[in-house]
C-alpha cells in the first residue's frame, strides 16, 4: 500500500512544496501533462503524490483519502470543524504566509480597534435598521473570532471574488479576509484594525487520521518523516 500525500496543484503553493521536499532529498515533479493530477516522486519509496486544489486538501485529509496534505493552515481551520481531532499539524513549511484580518474602510477615523468595531456596529444597526455587513470567505474563523472578542450586532456576507472590492461596491462596510503585504487593502482605501488579526496561516504539513494507517502506511510515514527530519507524534 503507498502512503498518499496532496500536494497544491499549481502556482507558487505547488513550487515551492517540491522545492522543500526536493532540498530534503524527497524529489517531486508534475507526472506527464499539465492537466494530469498526480506527481512522480523520487527518494522516498511507497509514497505517492496527488495533485490537488489547495481547497480541497482539508477536505480529503478528513474523508481519509490521502494520508497527508500540505495546504494552508487557514483552510484546514475553516473548513473542518474541531479541525485537531481530524488532523496533525506534522511541520510548518516556512512559506505561504498570510495573515487573516478585520479591515474597515480608512475613513472612520473613530474605528481602530474591535472595541470600535462592536460601537459602531452598535451604532449602525440602530441608524439603519440592519446589521453591519462583513464580507468574507471564512466564515467559520470570522465568527469564532468575533464572538471570543464579543463583537456583535454584524452579519457576515460571503464573498468568492475580490473580497477587498465588497465596500467600495457598497456590498458590505466591512471585510475580513487573508493578506500579505496589505498593499491591495490600502489601494482599495482600507486599513486593518489594530488587533483586528484572526488568523497568522502557513502552509503546512497535515497528516490524517482518518487515512488508513495500516497495512504498510505506518512505516512508509516513518521512513519519509526520518528522510525528511521530522518528529513525529504518538498514533494518529
Amino acid at each position: 500500500m503507498s502512503l498518499k500525500i496532496g500536494v497544491p496543484s499549481k502556482g507558487r503553493l505547488m513550487d515551492k512544496t517540491f522545492e522543500w521536499f526536493g532540498s530534503r532529498g524527497v524529489e517531486m515533479r508534475r507526472a506527464g501533462a499539465e492537466r494530469e493530477y498526480s506527481a512522480r516522486v523520487d527518494g522516498a519509496d511507497g509514497v505517492e503524490a496527488v495533485l490537488l486544489s489547495a481547497g480541497e486538501i482539508p477536505r480529503e485529509l478528513a474523508a481519509g483519502r490521502i494520508h497527508l496534505g500540505v495546504t494552508g493552515s487557514d483552510l484546514v481551520r475553516e473548513k473542518l470543524a474541531d479541525w485537531e481531532e481530524q488532523v496533525t499539524a506534522l511541520a510548518p513549511l516556512g512559506f505561504g504566509f498570510a495573515d487573516l484580518v478585520i479591515a474597515v474602510p480608512a475613513f472612520w477615523i473613530d474605528v481602530d480597534t474591535l472595541d470600535d468595531l462592536d460601537a459602531a456596529a452598535a451604532a449602525f444597526r440602530a441608524s439603519h435598521g440592519h446589521r453591519l455587513r462583513i464580507a468574507t470567505k471564512y466564515h467559520r474563523l470570522v465568527r469564532d473570532f468575533l464572538r471570543e472578542q464579543g463583537v456583535a450586532d454584524y452579519q457576515l456576507i460571503d464573498s468568492q471574488g475580490a473580497t477587498e472590492g465588497t465596500v467600495k461596491n457598497l456590498a458590505a462596510e466591512a471585510i475580513a479576509d487573508i493578506t500579505s503585504t496589505g498593499e491591495t487593502l490600502r489601494a482599495n482605501h482600507l486599513k486593518i484594525l489594530a488587533d483586528g488579526l484572526i488568523h497568522r496561516s502557513e502552509a503546512t504539513l497535515f497528516a490524517a487520521h482518518a487515512a488508513d494507517w495500516g497495512n504498510g502506511a505506518r512505516p512508509v510515514l516513518q521512513n519519509l518523516a526520518a528522510r525528511l527530519s521530522l518528529d513525529l507524534p504518538g498514533p494518529l
